[in-house]
């Protein structure tokens, strides 16, 4: 897999989604919205991209894009909070 992935949010699905330059689905994050935050539920990377980063930059992109709407974020799943605890920079974030 290449460094080329893009990180949207999908509000149908309520997650955010990362995918490669050729569009294949790499992971996602869920979320719930609550009282002007995104509580982080659950984060899933499909097999075939374990261990190359993708958890991270789909982090990194999730993050991005709350820090961008204004709102905070309660990092329930276990990954985005290990995430955020290495990358103190994000901190100011969590609610």
């Amino acid at each position: 897999m290449t460094d080329t992935t893009t990180v949207t949010r999908n509000d149908e699905r309520r997650r955010f989604e990362i995918r490669t330059d050729d569009g294949r689905l790499a992971g996602f994050a869920e979320y719930r919205e609550r009282d002007g935050a995104m509580e982080l539920t659950h984060t899933v990377v499909r097999d075939e991209f374990e261990g190359q980063g993708v958890g991270g930059r789909l982090a990194r992109g999730a993050l991005d894009q709350i820090r961008a709407e204004g709102l905070r974020v309660v990092p329930s799943c276990p990954f985005v909070k290990r995430w955020i605890d290495k990358h103190p920079d994000y901190a100011d974030l969590v609610a």
